[in-house]
């Protein structure tokens, strides 16, 4: 008798092969998602930094980190309420796009934050966010002394300090920095939490699984140099 349809086993295998199929296929564009979301939050990221500069051109300083909105907390004559430990003050330099409360978001809609350097000099006393005046003149001489990026966060969890053969930068380099939490938006390993403990060390490196010996790491990093910022202000007359 001639066997219509398919049996138990075959439909079974069927049923498997259509699985893995549609697995594959959801990991395939669940990656491109995510590919997509961090090349679109470099760009915000960039975005944001030319916007601190354009700021810093028109104003004679950088602006301090929002803490309680997306403006500003302190700056000019008044110092930051947090160097270390804010937000982009995306209102205050007109980063786009923000939530409601004016905090400007990377693409997987978290607020992106920001650091600037806190080092003083002069009578003034002088900072970066303090505005260039006769007052209280910014010198090219002048350099950071606090913020540092390390690969990896310290063996000692208070250093401030990269260990050694870990550091990006020294604390004569940046003056300020911008930084995305990634898509999991939490310090789930060790190296993220150095990027939220609001002291002067963070860590950027490659992406990690959460099996990584630092745990999970999916923040992106972006810094301005020193030199960057005063050769920018240097050009638009801002600084002789």
């Amino acid at each position: 008798m001639k066997r219509l349809g398919f049996s138990l086993i075959e439909m079974a295998v069927v049923l498997a092969i259509f699985g893995l199929v549609l697995g594959s296929t959801l990991f395939s564009v669940s990656a491109q998602f995510e590919n997509r979301n961090r090349v679109d939050t470099e760009r915000r990221l960039e975005h944001a930094r030319e916007l601190l500069l354009s700021y810093a051109l028109v104003h004679g300083r950088l602006p301090c980190p929002a803490v309680a909105s997306g403006d500003e907390a302190g700056g000019g004559s008044v110092a930051c309420t947090s160097n270390y430990g804010g937000f982009l003050p995306a209102r205050t330099i007109g980063f786009q796009p923000a939530d409601s409360a004016g905090f400007g978001l990377d693409a997987w809609g978290n607020r992106i934050r920001y650091a600037v350097s806190g080092t003083q000099w002069g009578p003034a006393p002088t900072r970066f966010t303090r505005q260039h005046s006769a007052a209280a003149p910014w010198s090219i001489a002048q350099k950071p002394a606090d913020l540092v990026v390390c690969t990896s966060g310290p063996a000692v969890a208070t250093a401030l300090a990269c260990d050694a053969g870990a550091s990006l930068t020294n604390q004569n380099t940046v003056v300020a920095l911008v930084f995305s939490t990634g898509r999991n938006a939490l310090a789930s390993g060790a190296n993220e939490a150095r990027n939220l403990d609001e002291n002067a060390l963070f860590v950027s490196r490659p992406p990690d699984p959460p099996t990584a010996a630092g745990g999970e790491f999916d923040d992106l990093v972006l810094w301005i140099p020193v030199g960057l910022l005063y050769a920018r202000m240097i050009a638009a007359g801002v600084l002789p």
